[in-house]
C-alpha cells in the first residue's frame, strides 16, 4: 500500500527542488531503463511563498491533493492528530535573505520544530527527510538529531551527491586505510560548497573503524589558495588526480587537451577560488576546492595507505545547468522512498550532521578573517552502511 507522505515546502517553481521531488512522486521517473512509479502518495502540502510562477496550485488541481495554510493542517489533513506516513521537507530556494557571513536564512529548523510539534501532540511520529544540509545554525542542526533520537523516527538528510551514479563506480570497502582526500567542484559559499563536502563525507566515512569527527577547518580564498597550493597545505597530485575525472575541465591553450597538468591555467580560470582544508580527528586530511570556471563538476581522489591513488566522479547530469531533468534526484528520492517503507533511514544523519558543521565552521572561517578554527564541536562518531547506496545502474 503506498505510503501517505507530506511535502513541506519553501517554494515551489520549475526546476525547483520541491518540482524535482514533489514531481517524482506524483509523475515517477527513470530506473533501471524503464519508467518507475514510486509506492508514495503525495496527499498534502504546504508552500510557504508563492509568487506567479509557483506549480504547487496546478499540480493541486491536476493530481487532487490539498494545500494547507498551515504545516500542522499538512501533516493532520486537517484534523487534529498525525494522519500521514512519512514528511519530506524541502527547505531550498525562496526569499530567506542572508546573515552578516552569507548564509541563507532557509526556515529548514522552523518547519521541523512545527513538524516536531504534531509529534508530540500525536503521541507518534513518521519518517522524515530534510532536503540539503539540516541548519545555517550547527546548534539547531544538533538539536533536530536529538529530537528524531528522542521521539524514535527514522530521520534522514542530504545531498544527492552520496547516491547518484560515479564514473568509475568506484565503492571503499568498510575499514580501508584512506590518508587524504580531495574533492575539486563548482558553485559558492553556502550553497555548492555543502556539495562537495558530501562528496567527501561520503567516500572518507569508510575509512578504519568509522567516522570519528573533525578536528579543524581552515576556510580560504581568492590568492590565499594559490598560496596554499605552492605551500603543498593538500596534496597536489590528488587535486590533479579529481580534476582528470572531470568531464567539463576547461582547457586554457588552444593546441592543447585535457590532459596536462599547469598550474597557471588553472589560476587564470578560476577567477575566486575557494579552499576549505579539513583535519579530522584520526589525522585524516581532506580538502574541497571550488574551482568554479575550471571544472564544473563534483570529482573525488583520495591517497590509500599504500600510496595507490583512487578516483571518481559523482556524475550530475545537467548542463545546460538549471534546465534539464536533474537526473541525480532520481537515486536520491529512491533511497528516501526505501526510508518510507522500512521505517529506518538508508544512511546515517550523522552524515549530514557533520557536513552541515563543516559548511557552518567553513563559513565561520571565511567570516572570522580566513582564520583556522578548531572544531571540538565536530568530533561526530557514527559507522558507514556496508553499501554506499549510489546507483551503478
Amino acid at each position: 500500500m503506498p505510503k501517505k507522505i507530506a511535502v513541506i515546502s519553501t517554494i515551489f517553481f520549475k526546476y525547483s527542488h520541491t518540482q524535482h521531488m514533489a514531481d517524482r512522486i506524483l509523475e515517477g521517473y527513470g530506473y533501471l531503463g524503464r519508467h518507475y512509479m514510486p509506492d508514495l502518495e503525495l496527499v498534502s502540502m504546504y508552500v510557504d511563498q508563492v509568487k506567479d510562477n509557483d506549480l504547487s496550485r496546478e499540480r493541486s488541481e491536476r493530481f487532487g491533493f490539498p494545500i494547507y495554510p498551515t504545516i500542522a493542517e499538512a501533516l493532520t489533513l486537517g484534523g487534529d492528530k498525525l494522519a500521514v506516513d512519512g514528511v519530506l521537507l524541502i527547505g531550498e530556494h525562496g526569499d530567506y535573505g542572508r546573515n552578516d557571513k552569507g548564509q541563507h536564512l532557509y526556515p529548514r529548523y522552523k518547519f521541523f520544530k512545527e513538524i516536531e510539534a504534531v509529534f508530540r501532540d500525536s503521541g507518534r511520529s513518521v519518517p522524515v527527510f530534510n532536503d540539503k544540509h539540516l541548519s545555517y545554525d550547527w546548534d539547531e542542526a544538533v538539536e533536530m538529531v536529538d529530537v528524531s533520537r528522542e521521539l524514535g523516527f527514522a530521520f534522514m538528510s542530504g545531498s544527492s551527491l552520496p547516491v547518484t551514479w560515479r564514473l568509475p563506480a568506484l565503492e571503499f570497502p568498510l575499514g580501508v586505510d584512506l590518508r587524504e582526500a580531495v574533492c575539486v567542484c563548482y558553485g559558492g559559499v553556502d550553497s555548492y560548497d555543502y556539495h562537495g563536502l558530501e562528496t567527501i563525507q561520503c567516500m572518507v566515512e569508510r575509512r578504519g573503524d568509522g567516522e570519528v569527527g573533525v578536528k579543524s577547518i581552515h576556510a580560504m580564498r581568492g590568492n590565499a589558495v594559490w598560496d596554499a597550493l605552492d605551500a603543498c597545505a593538500w596534496d597536489e597530485d590528488l587535486m590533479w588526480g579529481a580534476i582528470a575525472r572531470s568531464n567539463t575541465r576547461k582547457p586554457q591553450k588552444e593546441d592543447r587537451i585535457d590532459a596536462y597538468r599547469d598550474r597557471d591555467d588553472l589560476r587564470k580560470a578560476v577567477a575566486n577560488p575557494v579552499a576549505y582544508v579539513m583535519e579530522y580527528n584520526d589525522g585524516l586530511k581532506a580538502t574541497n576546492l571550488l574551482f568554479s570556471g575550471f571544472a564544473d563538476d563534483f570529482n573525488f581522489a583520495g591517497r590509500l595507505g599504500n600510496g595507490i591513488i583512487e578516483s571518481c566522479q559523482m556524475y550530475l547530469p545537467m548542463p545546460p545547468r538549471h534546465t534539464t531533468l536533474a537526473s541525480f534526484f532520481s537515486p536520491l528520492m529512491y533511497n528516501i522512498e526505501k526510508m518510507f517503507h522500512s521505517g529506518k533511514a538508508t544512511y546515517p544523519v550523522e552524515r549530514t550532521l557533520l557536513t552541515t558543521g563543516q559548511t557552518a565552521f567553513a563559513v565561520e572561517s571565511l567570516h572570522e578573517g580566513e582564520v583556522k578554527l578548531e572544531t571540538p564541536q565536530l568530533a561526530v562518531e557514527y559507522r558507514a552502511t556496508e553499501e554506499s547506496h549510489f546507483w551503478r545502474a
